[in-house]
């Protein structure tokens, strides 16, 4: 289908999902949040993608909800920010929830409603001169997007509360330190380097890494013996995948395996 404010492209299993609107540091508006949604659903049900970027157009990954459009809705922005949680929401969770890898490639600024939709990928590739922030306390405005949820997880309630409370600016380095993204390159290497990740994945056993994914998050809601359980139930369905049957083939046989993600 067409879009305005994405950009979707598939090459050999790995779809990317690029936020196209640079010259408003790729803002979340209705429009854009709406096709995020929607791209979202399609990749995540084509059993034909493997894996799944995202990222932003221009010099940032997504500068969080457009400011512009609030103080030009301000009679009915209750209504509005309703309407636009509910869209960025159901992306955030089609992201987490896809049955397969997604990598976010956070190649500038991540502000907001734009750090939030970093940290929902599974793995966070940053460039060297990204720069992550929560932003929302400096227009009076509260957490949205899953960060109030990802971040006590991620760094601890009291560094959350202080990243909200003081709108603090972390460098990549500093958000590699603290756990919110998987690894740090420079800039120049940001595509390749996500590029060759998400090509390695999906090449994976894209059955397994999804429920393994589901798995992991879970588990913080579920006690141990629950938790063993759904470990059971997952690796017993793993095994009657031709990925499982392949990948023990490969391993008595002494050979890379060849997945096909069924």
């Amino acid at each position: 289908m067409g879009y305005q404010t994405i950009r979707v492209d598939t090459v050999d299993g790995v779809t990317t999902i690029t936020l196209h609107r640079p010259d408003a540091f790729n803002a979340l508006n209705l429009a854009l949040a709406k096709e995020l949604l929607q791209a979202v659903i399609e990749a995540s049900e084509d059993r034909a993608v493997r894996a799944v970027v995202l990222t932003g157009a221009g010099k940032a990954f997504c500068g969080g909800g457009d400011v512009k459009d609030f103080l030009e809705d301000l009679p009915r922005i209750g209504a509005l920010l309703k309407e636009l949680t509910t869209y960025i929401h159901g992306a955030v969770s089609r992201l987490v929830r896809a049955p397969k890898p997604v990598v976010c490639a956070v190649n500038g600024v991540a502000a907001g409603g734009g750090l939030a939709l970093a940290l929902a990928g599974d793995l966070v590739v940053a460039a060297e001169s990204a720069r992550l922030t929560m932003a929302y306390s400096r227009i009076g405005a509260t957490p949205d997007g899953s960060s109030s949820y990802w971040l006590p997880r991620l760094v601890g309630v009291r560094r959350a509360v202080e990243l909200f409370y003081t709108n603090r600016v972390l460098t990549a380095p500093e958000a590699l330190e603290w756990g919110l993204v998987s690894r740090v390159v420079p800039d120049a290497e940001l595509s390749q380097t996500v590029g060759r990740l998400a090509r390695e994945l999906a090449d994976g056993p894209t059955l397994a890494l999804g429920r393994g994914k589901l798995l992991f998050h879970g588990s913080t809601t579920e006690s141990l013996e629950t938790q063993m359980e759904r470990e059971s139930q997952a690796i017993a369905e793993s095994g009657h995948t031709d990925d499982f049957a392949e990948g023990i083939r490969a391993f008595v046989e002494k050979r890379p395996p060849v997945f096909r993600g069924r």
